[in-house]
Formats: structure tokens, C-alpha cells, sequence
């Protein structure tokens, strides 16, 4: 299953994530910090995405509140609540 969701209250404007059987199979973050973005995603790629969830939860960017991988975590919430 692939999905595009919007971003909020940090750079990047939304991500395409890609989950096969639980599993993470792509991420892919439209604006933000590219090189970031994809070191995180070659680091998730086949991990079971409760854990990248429980993993990225929580992370603040600077003085935000949240962050891409925040962000991420709340996606991926959403898509294990949808299944």
C-alpha cells in the first residue's frame, strides 16, 4: 500500500510512504532536509512500522514542537489504525 500524506508545523509539505505486510518498504518527504530524509528512510526500509513509530515519536526539531520524523510517526499511526 502506498499513501501521500500532508505535513504539518515542520519543512518538508508531506511524505509518500510505501508499507508492504507491516513492513516499511519506501518513505519518501517532498521539501525539508533531503539528505536527512533519505538516511532515515535507507535506515527504516524493512523494519515493522509500529517500531519505526514508537521509535520517532516524540522527536522535536529545534524550537518546534514536532519534527519530520514526528511527523512520520503520526502517519504511520494512522496507517496501523486504518489496517
Amino acid at each position: 500500500m502506498k499513501k501521500q500524506f500532508p505535513l504539518k508545523g515542520v519543512c518538508a509539505y508531506g511524505c509518500e510512504v510505501e508499507v508492504e505486510d507491516g513492513k516499511l518498504v519506501n518513505c519518501e518527504f517532498f521539501g525539508g532536509c533531503d539528505g536527512n530524509h533519505k538516511g532515515l528512510n535507507s535506515l527504516m526500509k524493512g523494519m515493522d512500522i509500529k517500531e519505526v513509530a514508537d521509535r520517532l515519536e516524540g522527536i522535536t526539531c529545534g524550537f518546534r514542537s514536532t519534527s519530520c520524523p514526528d511527523q512520520l510517526a503520526k502517519v504511520l499511526r494512522t496507517m496501523i489504525a486504518e489496517d
